[in-house]
């Protein structure tokens, strides 16, 4: 498919899938981003999509099936961080605050977020996180083991932070 065909069978579709998408995400600069991925995914597989009989629909189930699954992932994610909370909230530090670990895991690199989330949420096996992202098998490990010090190693530092206040508001 050359960029002329994909003119006008894929992008003019780009208004339709912007307001499809804007009515399940009920965010204007989500569904506009979301649509902005789609299409650039539709170019990179320009050539499959040749072999489509209605592009629209394909489009369009394309689109809803990304919703599906950044909502999916974002709810793993809400999970993992409220797991997280949890753990720490009966841990012997009662005044972290939700917004910190939530911070903590919300500013790893994506690929960290990722990992983690695959391994320690989802409970993937190191080939099968190979396998969904595309890493190689020492990537996974180094990038798992440095989202979990990171956060280990932050949480520490307000953990020590809280000690030492404790300790001198009780001299």
């Amino acid at each position: 498919m050359d960029q002329s065909t994909f003119k006008n069978t894929v992008f003019i579709l780009k208004d339709k899938l912007y307001r499809f998408a804007k009515s399940m995400l009920k965010d204007e600069e989500d569904a506009f981003d979301l649509v902005q991925e789609m299409l650039l995914k539709f170019w990179q597989n320009r050539d499959e999509l040749s072999k489509v009989n209605n592009i629209e629909a394909y489009a369009m189930r394309c689109v809803r099936n990304e919703i599906v699954n950044k909502s999916r992932h974002a709810k793993v994610v809400q999970l993992f961080q409220n797991q997280l909370f949890e753990r720490v909230q009966d841990a012997e530090y009662p005044a972290m605050t939700k917004e910190i670990i939530l911070k903590l895991i919300n500013d790893l690199p994506e690929k960290q977020k990722a990992v983690i989330h695959l391994r320690d949420v989802e409970e993937y096996e190191i080939a099968e996180i190979k396998e969904v992202l595309g890493m190689e098998e020492n990537a996974i490990r180094s990038n798992l083991m440095r989202a979990r010090n990171k956060v280990k190693f932050e949480l520490q530092k307000i953990f020590d932070y809280e000690k030492g206040q404790i300790n001198r508001i009780g001299r």
